[in-house]
């Protein structure tokens, strides 16, 4: 069963998780919840106690390219699971999870261009938290479930309806999308994938509410 915990109470229970290996903290939640904002604010608060000590791996990063889904008939649904690489990002799960020392490259999601970039973020081997960050990392899918035994810990962000469907269309206005076209990926792709992951998510360790912003 989850338990709610505060930000504050979450960096707790991260600074404590074992040091001798490096440790995976998943980070969870629909679209609209924050969750990159929340996982860089994790990751600056951690690296101020300890510079160098904690990372973020985006789950964005392991987007199909559009190319692909154009090919798949996948296109108007990019961002649903399985528009996703989840192979691939189980593998670089168990690279970090080795923590042999080495350096690891990962990909990140260009979001002004819509597309993931190769190569875009290095994740030092000195590393000892890495803070993964997506919407499915939870979702209760057999493509997913074998994403959950990387995780020391699972954090699920709780957001209202209310407000994130408020963030998704200041996200996509900024895109020049029409009123009609607006809700038509919203009702199309991005709210069917809330309630995806609100509904069909197992159990987080913790659940942190996102819903304003933290001081």
């Amino acid at each position: 069963m989850s338990g709610a915990a505060s930000f504050m109470e979450l960096l707790d229970r991260i600074a404590g998780l074992p040091r001798e290996r490096r440790s995976l903290i998943a980070i969870a939640g629909p679209p609209g919840a924050g969750k990159s904002s929340f996982a860089d604010e994790l990751e600056s608060r951690l690296n101020r106690e300890e510079g160098g000590s904690t990372a973020v791996l985006p789950m964005d990063g392991y987007h199909f390219d559009d190319m692909l889904l154009e090919a798949r008939g996948h296109r108007a649904r990019k961002g649903a699971p399985h528009t996703f690489d989840v192979d691939g990002l189980k593998a670089m799960l168990d690279r970090l999870r080795l923590d042999d020392g080495r350096d690891v490259v990962v990909p990140v999601f260009d979001r002004a261009l819509e597309i993931a970039r190769a190569g875009a973020r290095v994740i030092p081997g000195t590393v000892r938290r890495v803070i993964v960050e997506g919407n499915y990392l939870l979702l209760d899918d057999p493509d997913w479930a074998p994403l959950r035994t990387c995780f020391d810990l699972t954090v699920m962000l709780d957001v209202p309806w209310d407000i994130i469907e408020q963030r998704l269309v200041a996200r996509w206005q900024g895109f020049n999308y029409d009123a009609q076209a607006l809700r038509a990926k919203m009702e199309g792709n991005d709210l069917p994938n809330v309630w995806l992951v609100r509904e069909h998510s197992v159990a987080a360790d913790l659940v942190v509410p996102n819903a304003v912003p933290r001081t």
